[in-house]
């Protein structure tokens, strides 16, 4: 696969996945206007949860099946794996559900039981759904697996926002139309997990020609290889997840605030958590098409070179993402705080968090080097290190500074993290990246977001802050374009106006 195609199946699971991510973030963001910051809370500790055992459940398999599959009959490699999956879901699932008691009282969810029971459920179907969406990426499927994602994603907005956005007001003007059906006013935020529930759960169904197909046959020797593969990388996905949900779940362990005000702050966090996602929305998709591309690609001679210029547009294309959300800054908080407030309090975390997702980015594009010389326990020896900082961080700053003291902590870790890649990486599988270009780039957004931020706390009216905001976006897009118009030619579509 070409770096050509590589940008073209980025598109195709780019765009529909934005759609389906934006329609996701849409929802999460939407409960700023339905509650205040202290409602929010246990949801928050909810789907902070979530990652750590999506890790657990499905140990590393996703990422071995395209390593194997090069050199292992696919339907073998396949068939093993998902027989294994689908056994320890059922295990893991029944442990978790038989363990409610304690994780309700470990995650202050007393209040919300029940939260857990759908997360088990929930995880269940996302479990069996992640082999056939890998053998879809692996099989260079983009579209159908947009579409699966987007019906999945779509079904969950619209219980959601019926449950919790339509119902609520039919109630009060016809408590007895057949409209009502389902609904329980005393159910409230917990329809959102509802709505994941089904939507999961469609999605499974609609994946049926991925998992039907699979043959009952389990090969041991296949299986014994591809986990000693998989092991390091429940370590690193463990890892990486303490450093990017640890905060918001310790935050009311460790805050020396009152119980309410500490929900209070973890909901403002949750929030300004959100805005600064947006630029891993870009990361998740480049890495659904980047990860089997980068295996593919392994066998062929230029394939450093060509890992070197992907690096390179990555950064580009991430810059362009730390840019838009830390010059619109103000934008973003007028439009959160129109119903409260008070979620404008943490507005100013949003660029120490994105700063640090585009830190997280570069990290992933790096990690490619012990995943292609099997030395995935150096990958779980650099996330560790990063966890540790984490924590350490975290457990010292949230009592000093609050949720700025976790952000801080997110960003210097991921800088340690990419670091420590690199240099790793250059000793045991050696790239050539542009070193001096992707600096400039990174040097130049910060010196640009500073600027915004001064230029914004001396300038009071909204024109003239957009309007300096768009003059330094413009800037930095006419370095890219003196320092790199030529690589732009080889992009699909936009390519031909480089040229």
């Amino acid at each position: 696969m070409s770096i050509k195609k590589l940008a073209g199946q980025t598109l195709w699971y780019g765009v529909p996945s934005i759609a389906t991510r934006f329609l996701g973030y849409i929802l999460n963001f939407s409960l700023i206007y339905l509650y205040q910051p202290v409602n929010i809370a246990d949801i928050t500790q909810v789907y902070a949860i979530f990652p750590f055992l999506n890790i657990l459940f499905t140990y590393g398999l996703e990422t071995s099946y395209f390593r194997f599959s090069n050199h292992i009959e696919k339907n073998t490699l396949y068939s093993t794996l998902f027989n294994s999956i689908l056994i320890s879901t059922f295990i893991l699932t029944g442990v978790l559900l038989l363990l409610q008691g304690p994780l309700v009282a470990f995650t202050d969810l007393q209040a919300h039981p029940e939260f857990l029971t759908y997360m088990a459920i929930i995880l269940f179907f996302d479990t069996l759904s992640a082999l056939p969406f890998a053998k879809l990426r692996q099989e260079e499927r983009p579209r159908k697996y947009a579409f699966i994602k987007l019906i999945g994603i779509a079904l969950n907005v619209g219980i959601v926002i019926w449950y919790l956005g339509v119902c609520p007001n039919i109630a009060r003007q016809h408590p007895h139309s057949f409209l009502l059906l389902g609904y329980d006013e005393s159910t409230g935020i917990a329809y959102y997990l509802i709505g994941n529930v089904i939507g999961a759960a469609v999605t499974l169904l609609l994946l049926a020609p991925q998992w039907m197909s699979i043959k009952w046959r389990f090969d041991v020797k296949v299986w014994k290889e591809v986990m000693i593969y998989s092991m390091p990388l429940i370590i690193v996905g463990l890892g990486g997840m303490i450093n990017d949900m640890l905060s918001r779940l310790v935050f009311q362990h460790v805050s020396p605030l009152p119980a309410l005000q500490a929900k209070h702050e973890l909901g403002v966090f949750a929030a300004n958590f959100r805005l600064a996602i947006l630029i891993t929305i870009f990361i998740q998709m480049f890495r659904l098409a980047a990860e089997p591309f980068f295996f593919n690609q392994a066998k062929n001679q230029d394939a450093k070179a060509t890992y070197a210029r992907v690096m390179l547009f990555f950064v580009i294309a991430c810059s362009l993402m730390f840019l838009f959300v830390s010059l619109y800054l103000d934008v973003f908080k007028a439009i959160m705080t129109l119903k409260y407030p008070d979620y404008g309090e943490g507005i100013h975390i949003v660029p120490i968090l994105a700063l640090g997702g585009v830190f997280l980015g570069i990290y992933y594009n790096l990690s490619i080097w012990y995943k292609l010389t099997n030395k995935n326990w150096y990958g779980a020896g650099i996330t560790i290190a990063g966890a540790l900082i984490t924590i350490v961080l975290n457990v010292l700053w949230i009592p000093k500074y609050g949720y700025t003291g976790s952000a801080w902590a997110t960003l210097i870790c991921y800088l340690f993290m990419m670091i420590c890649s690199y240099l790793l990486g250059q000793k045991y599988y050696p790239v050539s990246y542009p070193l001096k270009r992707i600096g400039t780039y990174l040097g130049l957004i910060i010196v640009l977001s500073i600027l915004s931020y001064f230029f914004n706390q001396a300038v009071d009216g909204m024109m003239l802050k957009l309007l300096f905001s768009t003059l330094l976006m413009g800037v930095f897009l006419g370095v890219v374009l003196l320092l790199d118009r030529k690589n732009f030619t080889f992009l699909p579509i936009v390519g031909k106006y480089f040229k």
